[in-house]
Order: C-alpha cells, then sequence, then structure tokens
C-alpha cells in the first residue's frame, strides 16, 4: 500500500469511535468563525459544517471504501506470457 493508502488508514482509524467528539469540534470552530466574523459568512461556514460532518461519517464506519473510491479488479483479457530470458 502506498503513502496515501496508509495515511487514509490512520486517518480512519482516528476517526472510528470518536466521530462524536470530533463532529462536536466541527460545530465549536463554526461557531468560533461566525462569532469572530459577526454571523457575515454563517452560510458558507454551515455548508463546511455539514460537509465536514459527511465526510466524518463516511470515514468513520468501518466497511467497504463508498462507490466513487472503490476500483474493480483488473484482469487481462490476454495475458502476455513471460519471456524466457536466459542465455
Amino acid at each position: 500500500m502506498g503513502l496515501i493508502g496508509d495515511l487514509k488508514g490512520k486517518a480512519q482509524g482516528l476517526i472510528r469511535g470518536n466521530e462524536q467528539a470530533i463532529k462536536n469540534g466541527i460545530t465549536k470552530a463554526g461557531d468560533f468563525v461566525d462569532t469572530k466574523t459577526g454571523g457575515k459568512y454563517s452560510g458558507h461556514v454551515n455548508k463546511v459544517q455539514d460537509g465536514a460532518s459527511k465526510l466524518i461519517d463516511k470515514n468513520g464506519t468501518p466497511g467497504q471504501a463508498p462507490a466513487a473510491e472503490q476500483v474493480p479488479p483488473v484482469t487481462p483479457v490476454n495475458p502476455v506470457p513471460p519471456v524466457d530470458r536466459t542465455p
């Protein structure tokens, strides 16, 4: 597995079991931004909070990868036999 796959696996491991705490942190961060900006960007903040919460829900549950990330196995139609290169 490559570096990205390793990092993704570690992130999912950290998310599992901590979903609610992470969502609470997302909510607190969004509320903080709303407070500091006087609610000027609350629509954008809410959109980001919703997206982040959905991402946590999607990556925190064990099982199959999301459909967009699933890669079907590749089987060659006409496999090429290995070349014998012995002298």
